[in-house]
């Protein structure tokens, strides 16, 4: 009779398993695309930046710099800005009032490899480390209260520390409160949709989902199988970028601005103009560095000469260490989109793509400037 007794599995631990055992079969698959990984790192790693000379930013030489570099220095010059690059003016961390960065990630930036990187950073630089706990909702806007309380935990801290959190741009001086060392990183806004379309559709997503709030409920396998390129052509609600439209809410993940931009009502309405300039004056005025994915040597060289005390040995411990082994939060089962799919969608993002394109520009002056004091 032992050996015929039914065992009852409770049907959130068969789900589980379920969950599990899905992530389990695609695992193979995860190292057949571990070459193609690897190929893109070495594209990444061979940037442009790492050809130009002081000399070519200087004089505006065409000689061998790539024609992305030699635009971005016409800009400069045609604007009268590479007359004006200096590392001092430049550099927002001589205003920080305390020693505590403040990394409020943009989700799909690599923000998650970035933690990481800060992570080691802490220990080869001694500062402390400090992360947000994992919730079930995540509320990027906060009412001024709950700015006051975040802002008050991080100021908190002894210093040299960093804080890292999914929320939007909170001033601590507007609170009496030091202001801290922001950071951050950008990622091309549609490439970054994309990613976020994927990744909330991810097995391992759920599967993480669900260990943490076992009473989340599975989403509609329909839903999943949902492919961006069907959703965009054909109009449905979730693949609708309408300008001016506003969502709260966890599921407004559209636009990275918003993370510059602040907590005010103006800054909800998506591809505005009054939230793109809040979103500018934020980065001009507060932000040490703002990296960009794409660009990560340049990245690194900023925060390494910008921000020393906390990124020295940065580019050493990515290329070294986390590039190589870690693939943190990387979704190797997100699909090529076809680029006629991503213009379509370009077209509703222009307030997005400037903002990005800015970003670009001041990390690019910020790395002229070094250039410049290093080759005078």
């Amino acid at each position: 009779m032992i050996n015929h007794r039914r065992f009852h599995i409770p049907k959130r631990t068969s789900e589980l398993i379920a969950l599990m055992a899905i992530s389990t079969t695609l695992f193979l698959f995860i190292h057949t695309r571990d070459l193609s990984s690897k190929l893109k790192k070495m594209e990444v790693k061979m940037q442009p930046e790492d050809l130009v000379s002081a000399n070519q930013i200087s004089s505006g030489d065409s000689g061998p710099a790539p024609s992305g570099l030699r635009a971005m220095m016409k800009i400069l010059q045609s604007t009268g800005e590479m007359t004006s690059l200096n590392p001092y003016e430049l550099n927002n961390t001589r205003n920080a009032q305390q020693e505590v960065i403040f990394f409020n990630r943009v989700p799909k930036v690599g923000s998650q490899t970035f933690m990481e990187l800060l992570r080691r950073l802490s220990i080869r630089n001694e500062f402390g480390f400090h992360q947000d706990r994992v919730q079930r909702v995540e509320t990027i806007r906060l009412a001024p209260e709950d700015q006051l309380r975040l802002a008050a935990l991080v100021s908190g801290y002894e210093s040299p520390s960093v804080y890292i959190k999914h929320v939007c741009f909170t001033n601590f001086s507007e609170f009496g409160l030091p202001e801290p060392i922001y950071v951050n990183i950008v990622r091309d806004p549609v490439e970054r949709v994309i990613s976020w379309y994927y990744y909330i559709r991810a097995p391992w997503y759920y599967v993480e989902r669900k260990l943490a709030f076992p009473d989340i409920p599975l989403p509609d396998p329909k839903w999943l199988k949902k492919d961006f390129e069907t959703c965009v052509l054909s109009n449905d609600r979730e693949c609708k970028y309408l300008s001016g439209e506003t969502r709260e809410g966890i599921g407004d993940h559209r636009r990275q601005s918003m993370f510059f931009c602040g907590h005010a009502e103006e800054c909800t309405p998506f591809n505005t103009d009054g939230a793109l300039q809040r979103a500018k004056m934020a980065v001009e005025k507060h932000y040490a560095v703002v990296g960009v994915l794409e660009d990560l040597n340049t990245t690194l060289t900023v925060l390494e000469n910008y921000v020393p005390k906390f990124f020295q040995g940065a580019s050493e411990i990515y290329w070294d260490e986390i590039s190589k082994y870690n693939t943190i939060n990387r979704n190797t089962f997100k699909p090529q989109v076809e680029e006629k799919v991503k213009e379509i969608v370009r077209k509703n993002f222009t307030k997005e793509i400037e903002f990005y394109e800015f970003c670009k520009q001041r990390l690019h002056k910020q790395l002229y400037a070094i250039k410049l004091l290093e080759n005078p």
